[in-house]
């Protein structure tokens, strides 16, 4: 280690110019203090080592270009400016000065900056006298990630986002994986975040009308707010059971933060029934598997996730929950939910099977929220999801939309209309909004990635399988280690995994460069185009 220049900052020797060939990164360390290393084009760069999202190790993604993929949940840092460029996770890297003196790469980090391991990109705040305002209906990452991009981009006028729930912004992935959390450990911004930054968050409200003629949003006391430029970022909520007992006490659906507690605090030590296969409700099946005294699962296919991964990953989710005590009732569905003193008690199926019941969890499938935009000529599809286009415009002048609610064109399927409720591109899609918004012309353009949680283990999911023919497997998915290729018209269009990062991520990036993977390359034993 060795002092250089000013005392505020520290420069440590971290390898051999010829250590390291184009392509390839390292994890190096300055003073205590992880850094990833990183050779392109003949050229060395260092940023942070963590991932901005939930500091996974860096070292373990995939690097395509100059770019780094996380391998856990697919964010995308550029490797010369650490900047963000794919998400989830709302903040870049730090990125640390490099040079090359006598064959040896030196790294040069500001002493004040040793303790860091994320940065925000630099924004602006309000302009008082500017008159102008965006208005956000949703409080998720759409609204947020518009936001904050439109302050990255020195918009300086009003921006005011509108939301139902009780908190700010947070983590909505965590509630169905951890319902038992502290509701400050999972906002994505505190309090003083928006006020620095001049972005007011009106919480606990709701838009019950919108007049794009007059530019004017009708709150539900009554209100009237106007804007310039909207955003509809309302997402979806889950759907209720519509069975005779539905609105028993104890019937519960996962929309809200106070939804998860409610459901953590009256599944203790009871008799839960979770209806629905979907990853909502093999997520919270698991979370309760060692809270609730016993857990049923009712599901209406063969096994759960069929439809969108297959069978074998299917059998073998609902393995690893069988052996978590959690018991599955497939092949049926809810007739009836019996009751006492109007309180759930029994759960009666198509099969004729009663299950004991004292709570009731739905994860049924959702609703898009645009019913308010009901008489504005906003075109929705038959589910009512808005249609946008590649820019987030819908067929209004000024109303943009994003995330879960929209129906939009997906770039990687040749414009396929596609409805896909995946956090990160709720994100992607809030952050292409506001560029367009400030008159940016940019394109949507990213790749769907999605992970679940189950017993502990993670499958990651990339690309957009709907349609799919046929699954090669790589590895073996009774053994729980395998990468598995969906394969339609000879194409990759999806790949899944588990235990086989970062197989995943790289995949992501070759569809986001635009290669198409073909089912030979999926077939033959050499996978080495995957870089692993």
């Amino acid at each position: 280690m060795d002092q250089r220049g000013e005392q505020e900052e520290v420069t440590g020797m971290v390898c051999q110019e010829d250590d390291l060939k184009d392509g390839q990164m390292k994890e190096v360390t300055v003073e205590d203090k992880k850094v990833l290393l990183v050779r392109t084009q003949g050229q060395y760069s260092a940023v942070g080592s963590q991932c901005s999202h939930y500091n996974a190790p860096l070292i373990k993604g995939t690097l395509v270009g100059d770019r780094v993929r996380c391998p856990f949940h697919g964010a995308c840092f550029n490797v010369k400016t650490g900047d963000i460029e794919e998400y989830p996770g709302l903040d870049s890297l730090p990125s640390y000065k490099v040079k090359v003196e006598d064959g040896k790469v030196y790294v040069t980090i500001n002493k004040n900056f040793l303790k860091v391991t994320k940065r925000v990109k630099e924004m602006c705040s309000m302009a008082p006298d500017i008159k102008h305002t965006i208005l956000l209906i949703g409080g998720g990452p759409a609204a947020l990630v518009c936001a904050e991009t439109l302050r990255q981009n020195c918009y300086q006028g009003r921006i005011i986002m509108i939301t139902k729930d009780n908190l700010p912004p947070f983590d909505k992935p965590k509630l169905s994986k951890a319902m038992n959390v502290d509701s400050s450990s999972i906002l994505l911004r505190p309090s003083e975040f928006f006020q620095q930054y001049g972005i007011d968050v009106w919480t606990q409200k709701e838009v019950v009308s919108v007049n794009t003629d007059d530019k004017k949003v009708k709150l539900s006391d009554g209100t009237l707010q106007n804007y310039d430029q909207l955003l509809i970022s309302t997402g979806c909520r889950a759907r209720p059971l519509s069975c005779p007992g539905s609105d028993l006490k104890g019937v519960k659906l996962l929309q809200s933060y106070e939804d998860a507690k409610e459901i953590h605090n009256s599944s203790l030590g009871q008799k839960a029934v979770v209806i629905g296969s979907s990853f909502i409700g093999m997520e919270v099946a698991s979370y309760l598997s060692d809270k609730a005294a016993s857990v049923a699962l009712v599901g209406s296919g063969r096994y759960p996730f069929e439809r969108s991964l297959g069978p074998e990953i299917g059998k073998m989710s609902m393995q690893m929950l069988e052996e978590k005590n959690i018991k599955f009732y497939m092949n049926d569905r809810v007739t009836e939910i019996k009751g006492e003193n109007g309180k759930v008690k029994a759960v009666v199926l198509k099969s004729g099977t009663v299950l004991e019941a004292d709570v009731v969890i739905a994860g049924i499938g959702v609703i898009p929220n645009s019913d308010f935009m009901a008489g504005c000529k906003l075109e929705v599809d038959s589910r009512k999801a808005v249609i946008i286009d590649k820019f987030m415009r819908t067929n209004i002048p000024d109303v943009f939309s994003a995330g879960d609610v929209t129906s939009f064109p997906l770039a990687i399927r040749g414009d396929l209309r596609v409805n896909i409720g995946h956090w990160q591109m709720s994100q992607a899609q809030g952050r292409v909004a506001a560029l367009n918004m400030l008159k940016k012309p940019t394109k949507f353009e990213s790749v769907p990635f999605f992970w679940t949680v189950l017993a502990g283990k993670s499958i990651r999911y990339t690309g957009y399988g709907e349609g799919y023919t046929e699954i090669i497997f790589k590895g073996k998915v009774e053994e729980r280690k395998f990468l598995a290729f969906y394969i339609k018209d000879d194409k990759v269009v999806a790949a899944a995994s588990l235990m086989f990062d970062p197989a995943v991520a790289h995949v992501t990036e070759l569809m986001a460069a635009g290669q198409i993977l073909t089912k030979a390359q999926a077939q033959a034993d050499d996978l080495s185009w995957l870089q692993m």
